[in-house]
């Protein structure tokens, strides 16, 4: 390429990279006006102190290594086992006990910086360039986890009021399943319980294996996709949280259970239905966080199942099985309500078909795909908003209502999907040759 095709890129890049630093800094002055750390504050805390999650600092690392070659990898790997083995004898040695956090996790993220320098200083051209993509890659994946903590605590602080009354009358069009699965959850007994929650908090660890099916040829390429499950999986996690802003909700457990405490309006939850009355905005503690509409582990858990269909059997039964699990978690353990999953979908849905559509270029079909997932969207979080009485008076109308918007949207991108998958056409058959007499 020439060096003015590279321009455009790098600038391209440079102002992706202005942006990005922005929003981290203006959310970092939210949280400071709220007393509260930042996600820039949190990220250069985890240099030293023990980290929230060691898991996802490895993942982020396993991520960034798809960019090294199999000697770097292990060189890599064991360097960042070999700094938490040392940061945890010295803290033995000293009488430090971890009590928030996890005790491994700084090799991991000391790895990944580093080699950030190195690409800075000791790589030149298209290798600085594929380098610095994939420090940075892993990085996002961790400042995605710190940018989505300072949203949650936004929503708490600036939503006063909540609208769970309208999600919970909604939900009567689909039978209350919140209700239902949170008493086969607590049927299944400590087992169940903890199988479920791993999988709901290590969503973005199964995340990084099918990206890592999909990166796996990137060392030998030397580029990246144009198209994989890290790019839907940040988006999700940047858009997610403003319609949180428009729509807050804390769920079933918070508002109809035992964890509300005083500021739930009954303890209902899972072994009573709420009554079907007109709802109206109730007020809140300032520490909940209004993260219920749409479900993101819902959205999220829908692009893993998406993106490992591509892949061997084993990852396409883990894909499932993940989607199951999470499904039951969000519902089972009161997090959400139905009709935040059934939007789920639709919201991770339009979210991959426009960056799927973007990354191959734009056309009709797939103008046509994001615009329907986006009226679908819309509608339905008017319909729970306004409607929702006369959707629980005529759940048999509204109920499939609701599930035919929602598969209108997955025919809609499986479709569209199809149409977009290269075609081979069939190898040439020979031509039979007619025997000697």
């Amino acid at each position: 390429m020439s060096a003015g095709g590279r321009r455009p890129r790098v600038v391209l890049w440079a102002a992706a990279g202005v942006v990005v630093l922005g929003f981290l800094i203006a959310l970092e002055l939210a949280a400071r006006h709220y007393g509260m750390p930042g996600p820039i504050t949190e990220q250069a805390r985890e240099v030293v102190f023990p980290p929230k999650s060691g898991f996802l600092l490895y993942a982020s690392l396993a991520l960034m290594m798809v960019v090294l070659t199999w000697r770097e990898r292990l060189i890599a790997a064991g360097t960042a086992i070999g700094i938490d083995v040392t940061v945890i004898l010295v803290r033995w040695a000293a009488g430090i006990t971890v009590t928030d956090g996890h005790p491994f996790g700084n090799g991991a993220l000391w790895v990944m910086l580093g080699y950030g320098v190195i690409a800075v200083t000791r790589r030149t051209g298209a290798e600085r360039v594929l380098l610095l993509k994939g420090v940075g890659l892993g990085l996002l994946l961790v400042a995605g986890r710190k940018t989505g903590d300072t949203w949650l605590l936004i929503t708490s602080k600036t939503r006063p009021s909540v609208l769970d009354q309208y999600t919970a009358t909604a939900d009567h069009a689909l039978g209350n399943p919140s209700w239902l699965v949170g008493r086969l959850v607590n049927a299944s007994g400590p087992v169940g319980s903890h199988l479920l929650d791993y999988v709901y908090i290590q969503l973005a660890v199964a995340a990084v294996v099918v990206a890592l099916y999909q990166l796996r040829n990137v060392a030998d390429e030397r580029r990246f996709p144009r198209h994989h499950l890290v790019r839907t999986f940040l988006a999700i996690g940047v858009l997610g949280p403003a319609v949180y802003m428009v729509f807050p909700v804390v769920g079933p457990v918070f508002a109809f259970g035992a964890d509300g405490g005083h500021w739930a309006m009954a303890t209902l939850w899972p072994h009573t239905p709420t009554p079907v009355h007109a709802p109206h905005p109730m007020r809140f503690d300032g520490m909940t966080p209004r993260n219920c509409m749409p479900s993101l582990h819902t959205a999220w858990a829908t692009t893993i199942f998406i993106h490992s269909r591509k892949g061997p059997r084993l990852l396409r039964f883990a894909g499932a099985f993940w989607l199951v699990a999470t499904l039951t978690a969000t519902l089972g353990f009161g997090y959400h309500y139905g009709v935040d999953l059934v939007a789920g979908v639709v919201f991770a849905l339009t979210v991959e078909a426009a960056l799927r559509a973007h990354a191959r270029g734009w056309d009709r079909p797939g103008l046509h795909l994001v615009v329907h997932g986006t009226a679908v969207f819309t509608a339905l979080l008017l319909s729970y908003r306004f409607l929702p009485l006369r959707m629980a008076e005529h759940p048999w109308l509204s109920g499939p209502l609701l599930l035919l918007a929602m598969t209108s949207v997955i025919y809609g991108y499986t479709r569209t999907t199809r149409l977009w998958e290269p075609r081979t056409a069939p190898a040439p058959q020979p031509i039979p040759q007619p025997e000697p007499a």
